[in-house]
C-alpha cells in the first residue's frame, strides 16, 4: 500500500493535507490502511463547525461493518467545514479517502507528531 507524498499521517491513521505552502484550513481525513481496515463504513459522525479540537482526542465516530472507531483529531484547531457528502454517503472513504472522501477541515492553532508518508508505511509494517 502506497500513502501519497504530499500529507502528513498520524498514528491513529488519520491524515492531514498540511505539506510546503498548504494554506490554512487543512482537509483531514482516515487513511486508506484505516479503511481498508474498517472495512465498509456505513456511518460517520463528524466534528460541528465552529467546535474547537484538540491533538490526539477522540472527535467523532466511524462506523463499519465489522465494528465502530474513534476518529482523533490529529491538530487542534476549529473546524471550519465538514464534508457534508461524506457524511450523507460514507462509501465514499472506502472508495476514495483521500479525495471525495476526507472528512473535516480545520483551521490550525497546534500541529505536533505528524508523520510522513514514509514514516507511516513503517509503522503500518506496508
Amino acid at each position: 500500500m502506497t500513502f501519497p507524498e504530499n500529507l502528513l499521517y498520524t498514528a491513529e491513521h488519520e491524515w492531514v493535507d498540511w505539506a510546503p505552502g498548504t494554506q490554512d484550513p487543512v482537509a483531514i481525513g482516515i487513511t486508506s490502511y484505516a479503511a481498508e481496515s474498517l472495512g465498509d463504513i456505513v456511518f460517520v459522525q463528524l466534528p460541528t463547525v465552529g467546535e474547537h479540537v484538540k491533538s490526539g482526542e477522540v472527535c467523532g465516530e466511524l462506523e463499519s461493518t465489522k465494528s465502530v472507531s474513534d476518529l482523533y483529531a490529529p491538530v487542534s484547531g476549529e473546524v471550519v467545514e465538514v464534508n457534508q457528502a461524506a457524511a450523507d454517503d460514507p462509501s465514499l472513504i472506502n472508495n476514495d479517502p483521500y479525495g471525495a472522501g476526507w472528512l473535516f477541515k480545520v483551521r490550525v492553532e497546534d500541529a505536533t507528531g505528524l508523520l510522513t508518508a514514509g514514516k507511516y508505511a513503517e509503522l503500518t509494517g506496508d
